[in-house]
């Protein structure tokens, strides 16, 4: 590999007529290759990963496959487009680091990792990204998201390098996150918070005390609410349904692994959970419905909206999520033609 590409990053919108590599969004009008997990992209089947990260070094690793094509792009910003999008640019710099960064856009996309640095690299992009925490220019929040992911993008490709050897100099970006991290492992390893599995359906259901306080942590480099970190959560169960108790609070959870093509093993199909929340609605005492988002959302949620318990028993929940698990059709498929067997 050469110490820098040939190739240049240019916003999504503003690539015009100008052939170019998409990495891991949706193709565009004039894209001659797309590197990207996302469903039915039409990644070469040689090229294929669990990230779109990985997709790209094995695209780097295979010169015969090369494509004429000078840009390269994204129509959406989160840590494995950045960690792709920086190897296609810079090659021998990410060859360096590879381990490192595919470890880093696991992180980002589904929450687990191996290398805690990973983690914490994860933890500073988001910080970069998050209004409210941001060194950037806060003008930067104001804009269309399409200008404001071109210019992450722009930014943190210049830092990205500098997370990688001197990951100290943002402690205070990642420190705090990185903390509310270490107090939910230690939940789950002390037994507070348990984890039971049912590997034949996919499914793990998580109980968590009634009175653990959510705080703020990151997914997809955006703020949500979560008792236990996700990441806590996703490092200690392969499991991609979850179903999260916390005394009368309910929720089904699809994981981020089902939605796209992963290649080292497959997430159990995705359910239409929408006649669960219909025979829910017709028993929940509440004031609040339930809502299933859709197999179609990348993170979808069966969960209770307008209220913040259900009148209903958690474990009779708990049975009816096993039972439409074990007895619904399919009703998501990600992969590309001959791969959707």
């Amino acid at each position: 590999m050469e110490g820098k590409s040939r190739m240049r990053f240019l916003p999504y919108d503003h690539m015009d007529s100008l052939p170019n590599v998409i990495v891991d969004g949706a193709r565009a009008e004039h894209t001659v290759l797309t590197l990207s997990h996302w469903p039915k992209s039409g990644t070469p089947v040689e090229l294929k990963a669990d990230t779109s990260a990985e997709i790209v070094f094995n695209y780097l690793d295979s010169p015969r496959l090369h494509v004429q094509a000078e840009v390269v792009s994204n129509n959406h910003f989160d840590e494995d487009g950045l960690v792709g999008i920086f190897a296609m640019l810079m090659p021998a710099i990410a060859e360096h680091h590879r381990d490192l960064l595919v470890d880093v856009a696991q992180a980002g996309d589904f929450g687990i990792f191996s290398d805690r640095q990973a983690a914490q690299i994860v933890f500073t992009l988001s910080a970069y990204a998050d209004a409210d925490t941001s060194p950037l220019p806060g003008s930067l929040f104001t804009q269309p998201y399409a200008e404001r992911a071109a210019e992450l993008y722009v930014r943190l490709l210049d830092i990205l390098p500098r997370l990688l050897t001197n990951l100290h100099d943002y402690r205070s970006l990642w420190e705090s996150e990185d903390e509310k991290l270490s107090a939910s492992e230690a939940l789950i390893d002390q037994g507070v918070v348990t984890i039971e599995e049912l590997p034949d359906l996919d499914l793990a259901v998580i109980r968590m005390p009634e009175d653990l306080v959510s705080r703020r942590v990151h997914r997809f480099t955006h703020q949500r609410l979560a008792a236990c970190h996700p990441f806590a959560l996703h490092n200690r169960t392969r499991c991609t349904r979850l179903v999260v108790l916390q005394g009368r609070r309910v929720e089904v959870q699809y994981r981020y692994e089902g939605w796209v093509q992963m290649i080292s093993r497959r997430a159990a199909p995705r359910v239409d959970l929408s006649d669960l929340a219909n025979e829910l609605n017709h028993e929940e005492g509440a004031e609040g419905r339930w809502v299933f988002d859709g197999v179609d959302q990348i993170t979808p949620r069966l969960h209770l909206e307008g209220s913040a318990e259900t009148s209903i028993p958690a474990e009779t929940i708990v049975k009816r999520v096993e039972h439409h698990l074990r007895t619904g059709r399919p009703a998501w498929n990600p992969y590309d033609g001959s791969d959707s067997a």
